[in-house]
C-alpha cells in the first residue's frame, strides 16, 4: 500500500470525519456478526446436518480465533500500519463470510467462522487505534468516540433485528453474505480517505514468545468458559483449560516484563486509568452478554415472539445506547471527569437490570421490559463512550494498536465469561425450581407451565447476579479511574507519558 496515505504529525487530518464513516461501518459489521449468526443458527444447523453437540462450534470457532489473536492483531496494526491492517482485515473478513454463506457441510462452516475470527482480530484493534491517532482534539474525540461507542454497544441488538429479517424472509446464508457489501464499501472508503499520522509505527521485532503465550492463554481461557457452559464447571477438561490459561498468562506477563520489545508493554495496562477501564468494561460486558441471551430466549420461547418481533423488541435498548453515547456522553465528556460518566452510567444500567429481575411468564412488555431495556441502554451508552475514548487516550502512538486490542480483548473475554457463567446460574436455578414444583403438576399443561416458570426463574436468578456485576463495575470505575476531564487539550503520546497528563484540564503539567 502506498506510503502517500500518511500525514504529518500534529496536523489534523482533513478527511478524518469521512474516515470515521468507514471505520464505524467496519465496526458495525464486526459487532453485528456476533449476534446475527445466533438467530440463523437453528436453520443453518438443520440444513448442514450439524449435531446438537457440535452446533456450539459455529459460535466457539469464531470466539476462539477472535479472542485468542486480538493482542497479536493489535501488534500487527502497530507494525504494518493501521490502514493497511484495517483494509487487509476487511478483505479477509469478506472472503471468510462468503465461504460461510456458501458452506455445504459443518467442517466448511466451522472453518469459515474461525477465519472470520482471525481477520476480525486484525480489523477490530486497527479500527479503534485509527480513531485514537486521527482524533486528537478533545471535543472532536468525544464526538467520534460517541458514535463509535453507540455502534459498539448497540450493534449487537441491531444484529438481532437484521438476523431475524434475513432468516425469516430470505435464507440463513444471507446472514453471512450481508457482510460482503459492508466490507467492500468500508475497504474502498478507507483506502481512499484514511491517512495515518507519521511516526506512529512500532517497527520493533515481533515478540514471538509473547504471541504464542498470549494466544494459547486466551484461547484456553475462552474455551474453558465456553466448555463450562455445555459440560459443567467440574468437567476435567474445563478445569484443565482454566489451569492452562492461568499458567500461560502468568508466563506471558513474566516474559513481557523481561523482553526488549514486548507484544503487550506492561505500561499499557498498569496505568491505573486504563487498567480501571479494561476491568470495568469487561465486567459490564459479562452482565450485558448474558442478558442478550436470556431476553432472546424469554421473548421467543416464553412469550412466543417471532425472530423479527424479538429483534424489534430490543429497539428501546438500541435507542438508549445511541442517546447515552452520542448525546449524554459526548456532551459531558469535555465537562466532567470520565469516572463521573462511567460510574453513574453503570449504576443506571444496573437499575434497568434490576427492573428485569421482575420477569414472570405474563410480564407486560410496556410495563417492565421496555423501561428496563431503555435504562440499560442509556446507562451502558453513557459509560461506553468515555471508556472507549479513555482506553487509548494518552497512550504512546506506537502502542495505540495493542491498547485498542486490550479493549476488544476485555470485551471478548467478558462476553465468553458472561455467556457461560450466567447460563450456568440460570440452568441451575431452573433445574432446582422444576425439581421442587413438578410433583404438584398432575396434567401435561401444568407440567409445561412449571417448565416455563422454571426457565423464567432461571433467567431472573442470573439477572440478579448481573445487577451485582454492574454495581462492581461502577465501583471500579469510580475508584480506579482518577483522570480529570479532557478539557480543550490535544491528546498526544510521549515516551515519558503515563497517559494521565493528557487527560487533565488546561494547563497540562508535564511529569
Amino acid at each position: 500500500m502506498s506510503e502517500t496515505a500518511v500525514k504529518a504529525p500534529g496536523v489534523p487530518d482533513a478527511g478524518r470525519w469521512k474516515a470515521l464513516v468507514f471505520i464505524a461501518l467496519a465496526q458495525l459489521m464486526v459487532v453485528l456478526d456476533a449476534t446475527i449468526v445466533n438467530i440463523a443458527l437453528p436453520s443453518a444447523q438443520q440444513d448442514l446436518g450439524i449435531s446438537d453437540g457440535n452446533r456450539q462450534w459455529v459460535v466457539t470457532a469464531y470466539a476462539l480465533a477472535f479472542g485468542g489473536l486480538l493482542l497479536f492483531g493489535g501488534r500487527i496494526a502497530d507494525l504494518w500500519g493501521r490502514k493497511r491492517t484495517f483494509v487487509t482485515g476487511l478483505a479477509g473478513f469478506a472472503v471468510a463470510s462468503a465461504l460461510g454463506g456458501a458452506a455445504t457441510n459443518e467442517a466448511m462452516m466451522f472453518g469459515s467462522r474461525a477465519l472470520q475470527g482471525v481477520f476480525g482480530a486484525l480489523l477490530a484493534p486497527a479500527a479503534l487505534s485509527l480513531l485514537a491517532v486521527m482524533f486528537t482534539d478533545a471535543k472532536e474525540r468525544a464526538k467520534a468516540f460517541g458514535i463509535y461507542g453507540a455502534i459498539a454497544g448497540g450493534g449487537g441488538a441491531v444484529g438481532l433485528i437484521l438476523g431475524g429479517f434475513l432468516t425469516e424472509y430470505l435464507n440463513w446464508r444471507w446472514t453471512f453474505f450481508v457482510n460482503i457489501p459492508f466490507a467492500i464499501v468500508a475497504a474502498a472508503g478507507a483506502y481512499l480517505v484514511i491517512r495515518e499520522p507519521q511516526g506512529g509505527r512500532n517497527r520493533s521485532p515481533l515478540d514471538i514468545p509473547g504471541v504464542i503465550l498470549s494466544t494459547l492463554g486466551l484461547v484456553s481461557l475462552v474455551y474453558g468458559f465456553t466448555r463450562a457452559e455445555s459440560n459443567g464447571w467440574s468437567d476435567a477438561l474445563t478445569v484443565g483449560m482454566f489451569v492452562a490459561a492461568a499458567v500461560l498468562l502468568l508466563a506471558f506477563v513474566i516474559v513481557e516484563s523481561r523482553v526488549k520489545a514486548p507484544l503487550l508493554p506492561l505500561r499499557v495496562i498498569t496505568e491505573r486509568n486504563r487498567g480501571g477501564i479494561y476491568l470495568s468494561l469487561g465486567l459490564a460486558i459479562i452482565a450485558m452478554f448474558g442478558l442478550f441471551l436470556f431476553l432472546t430466549y424469554y421473548l421467543q420461547v416464553v412469550k412466543g415472539y417471532t425472530p423479527v418481533k424479538t429483534g424489534f423488541a430490543f429497539l428501546p435498548m438500541i435507542a438508549g445506547m445511541i442517546t447515552g453515547s452520542t448525546q449524554i456522553g459526548t456532551r459531558l465528556m469535555t465537562r466532567v471527569a470520565p469516572r463521573l460518566l462511567m460510574g453513574p452510567g453503570f449504576l443506571v444500567a444496573a437499575v434497568g437490570m434490576l427492573l428485569l429481575t421482575q420477569l414472570e411468564i405474563n410480564t407486560s412488555y410496556a410495563g417492565v421490559l421496555l423501561p428496563g431495556m431503555l435504562l440499560l441502554g442509556l446507562g451502558m451508552g453513557t459509560a461506553f463512550m468515555p471508556a472507549m475514548s479513555m482506553a487509548t487516550m494518552g497512550v504512546e502512538a506506537r502502542d495505540a494498536g495493542v491498547a485498542s486490542a486490550m479493549v476488544n480483548t476485555s470485551q471478548q473475554v467478558g462476553g465468553a465469561i458472561g455467556t457461560a457463567l450466567l447460563n450456568t446460574i440460570a440452568a441451575s436455578a431452573t433445574t432446582s425450581y422444576v425439581a421442587d414444583h413438578i410433583g404438584g403438576a398432575t396434567s401435561r399443561s401444568q407440567q409445561q407451565l412449571v417448565q416455563l416458570q422454571g426457565q423464567v426463574q432461571g433467567y431472573t436468578s442470573a439477572i440478579w447476579f448481573a445487577v451485582g456485576i454492574l454495581v462492581a463495575a461502577a465501583v471500579i470505575a469510580l475508584t480506579f479511574i482518577n483522570a480529570g476531564r479532557p478539557g480543550g487539550t490535544t491528546v498526544t503520546g510521549s515516551a515519558a507519558s503515563d497517559g494521565v497528563e493528557d487527560e487533565l484540564p488546561v494547563p497540562v503539567v508535564a511529569h
